[in-house]
């Protein structure tokens, strides 16, 4: 008896705590953002003074080191385009893992998942001078290819989400004479909005957290052209610090408001794509 009320209570001590450690660097970051010191302030945890001027300043008033108005749009831009391109990728190697059966079938998803298994930046040299031959590299357009090329493989989730479809419903469907591309658009499709959810959401994520790629092809130095992740980090220079701190961490804020709105909004579909992905391999 003991034994029930101990374990329970150790296991939720446990987990409150550690997200209390999750929170404190977030809530400080926030914390931060409102202070009237422009710098970093270790010494007070709370600022001594509460102010909306660093929200202010990175909104309405660029200068030469923060333009957060071009480097929120250029990361949206570029989040949107990536977010189709890949999800419609990602929707369309599934179906076919998924629902069609051909030739070396499986060969080529073991291929798929053991790429994927790889961190992308083991590649970055080789995607660089492949951009730089093509002329892509500082370009939106490049950005957007790499993030984009790859996408395809990620579709496993998507693929164990398509195995839950009935597959009576595409027999049926080709019965009466529709062709795959018929069944994958008004079949499938309608029936997977929590998955093209999930993958909507990673997709979109992807360019508002990468630093690397973005930092690799945005090389030129023109700040206009620079991504939020990259523009951002440009503020921690020690040169700057102690001028854009506050307004970093208000950046920070202000990216992940749209980010957790999305989400929030999105949330129960992007867990029913996960859950149901993970139902079949």
């Amino acid at each position: 008896m003991m034994k029930r009320v101990v374990k329970p209570i150790i296991r939720h001590v446990f987990i409150a705590f550690m997200a209390i450690v999750w929170l404190i660097p977030i809530v400080w970051l926030v914390c931060t953002s409102f202070s009237a010191n422009p710098g970093i302030n270790i010494s007070h945890f709370f600022p001594e003074e509460w102010s909306l001027n660093n929200y202010k300043l990175l909104l309405f008033s660029a200068d030469t080191v923060a333009q957060f108005p071009n480097w929120f749009k250029n990361t949206f831009v570029i989040a949107i385009f990536t977010c189709i391109i890949s999800t419609c990728f990602t929707l369309m190697v599934a179906y076919a893992t998924s629902c069609m059966r051909f030739k070396s079938r499986k060969f080529l998803m073991n291929v798929g998942i053991i790429l994927g298994m790889f961190p992308g930046v083991l590649a970055m040299i080789a995607v660089y001078f492949v951009l730089k031959t093509l002329e892509l590299t500082n370009s939106h357009i490049g950005l957007i290819i790499v993030y984009s090329a790859s996408s395809g493989l990620g579709y496993l989730i998507a693929k164990g989400f398509f195995d839950t479809i009935s597959v009576s419903l595409r027999e049926a469907a080709k019965i009466e004479g529709a062709n795959e591309f018929t069944i994958f658009t008004k079949i499938v499709v309608p029936l997977s909005r929590p998955i093209i959810v999930y993958t909507v959401i990673n997709s979109f994520l992807a360019p508002w957290m990468d630093f690397v790629y973005a930092k690799l092809i945005l090389n030129s130095g023109i700040s206009k052209d620079w991504t939020v992740a990259i523009g951002l980090y440009n503020m921690l220079e020690k040169t700057l610090i102690n001028t854009y701190f506050a307004r970093f961490c208000a950046g920070g804020v202000i990216v992940s408001i749209p980010i957790s709105i999305l989400f929030i909004i999105m949330q129960k579909f992007y867990v029913e794509g996960i859950t149901g992905g993970a139902v079949k391999g």
